[in-house]
């Protein structure tokens, strides 16, 4: 993985408290620290946007579609492949 060296801002008592973090080898150093901690939080970020997207889908009407365009697309290519070795 490459990384890219950047310089923050963050308040002094964050910063404490990272630094107590590296002193009980919690992490190895303040950047492993931030690292974990934007890592995290875009996961979390984008789980939470990922279940907004799902909380907006109606699971029956989701289920009926799944249904019905599985059973129409496997239908539509039995229909192309009979037609195209002349068999229908």
């Amino acid at each position: 993985m490459s990384t890219a060296k950047i310089a923050i801002s963050i308040d002094s008592r964050l910063l404490e408290r990272i630094d107590d973090m590296v002193r009980g080898k919690i992490f190895t150093n303040r950047s492993k620290a931030i690292q974990e901690a934007v890592k995290e939080t875009i996961e979390k970020l984008d789980k939470n946007r990922l279940a907004r997207e799902c909380a907006k889908l109606d699971p029956a009407f989701e289920q009926v579609m799944a249904d019905e365009g599985l059973g129409k697309d496997i239908e539509a290519r039995t229909c192309r492949c009979l037609k195209s070795h002349g068999l229908r």
